[in-house]
């Protein structure tokens, strides 16, 4: 089987030179790296190479129409919704992403977050940067309320492999779980939407981004949970009103929020999540899937569909 050669346009939003990349470099004739590319570079940078591979770069038709001996897109994450497949399709390019590598990098993130909130993390960590625990009459501080864990209930909407990873460690912890159907999905043996939220104390979200479960947390949704309760988003930023999110945690009805998605990304023009400056609110920067380990793992994966996409076109009569 010959070799393709390939270009990955932008490695640096996979790998910050911390990753072994020798198996893709095994699985290519020749690998071109570029940090980050520009969309108006895209179809000179693939140039002659048969193979691209993207994390975030947009590969649509009229670059597929400028590089008619591309035979494979090699997408180094999950979603694929900066490829036009059926573009792809019709021109008989092979589409590869990656999958579950993630899992147990962003399970433990979600977790984390939960555990932040309901410890008052930061406002215990903050009151001692600021001398409060050196200037205490007591052995400690217990100035912000803490809450367990245990015993509380986790509604889980998005119970794919990652779903069903966060519902196991959080069994762990006691939890009880109970599973809802997405939007647009049906299950008989799980609550919906409207009937999941009074019934759980965090809701965890894990769902992929459709015409169905986008906005699907907003006011009306964020009032039906308990006073107090927690929302974990480390699924994709448009499934919550954010502006609804942070008007419900001013009110005092929400208990916090942690989040890892944001609508737009990198939100260059502002969010209201970013701008609202609450202690019980938690942002991290799409980082929940970055661990080494899964990153070295999206590497694996992408060699293998080269290897597998190169075998398919071997054979390939037509």
């Amino acid at each position: 089987m010959k070799k393709l050669s390939a270009v990955f346009l932008d490695q640096a939003s996979l790998d910050q030179g911390d990753l072994d990349m020798q198996a893709l470099h095994d699985s290519t004739s020749q690998l071109t790296l570029f940090a980050a590319t520009a969309p108006e570079q895209v179809a000179q940078r693939i140039g002659d190479h048969q193979a691209v591979i993207t994390n975030k770069v947009v590969i649509d038709e009229r670059v597929m129409q400028a590089c008619p001996q591309l035979q494979l897109i090699l997408i180094a994450a999950t979603g694929t919704n900066n490829v036009d497949l059926e573009a792809a399709r019709r021109r008989g390019i092979g589409v590869y992403n990656c999958q579950a590598y993630g899992t147990p990098s962003v399970a433990q993130h979600t977790l984390m977050l939960m555990l932040v909130l309901i410890t008052r993390f930061e406002s215990y960590r903050q009151a001692v940067r600021e001398g409060a625990w050196q200037r205490s009459s007591q052995f400690c501080l217990l100035d912000y309320p803490i809450g367990e864990l245990s015993g509380r209930t986790l509604g889980i909407l998005g119970y794919g492999e990652l779903g069903q990873h966060v519902g196991h460690l959080a069994s762990a912890f006691g939890m009880r779980v109970l599973v809802g159907s997405v939007p647009g999905r049906t299950h008989p043996d799980r609550p919906a939407l409207d009937e999941l939220l009074p019934q759980i104390d965090i809701l965890s979200l894990h769902c992929p981004l459709t015409d169905n479960t986008r906005g699907m947390i907003g006011a009306a949704q964020l009032a039906a949970m308990k006073p107090g309760s927690l929302l974990i988003n480390t699924g994709r930023g448009g499934l919550v009103d954010e502006q609804a999110l942070v008007d419900s945690l001013r009110s005092g009805h929400l208990g916090g929020a942690g989040f890892d998605v944001l609508t737009t990304e990198p939100p260059v023009a502002g969010n209201p999540l970013l701008e609202a400056q609450l202690p019980n609110l938690v942002v991290t920067p799409h980082s929940a899937w970055g661990s080494r380990e899964a990153r070295q793992r999206i590497v694996a994966q992408l060699a293998e569909n080269l290897l597998e996409g190169q075998s398919r076109a071997s054979r390939r009569i037509v």
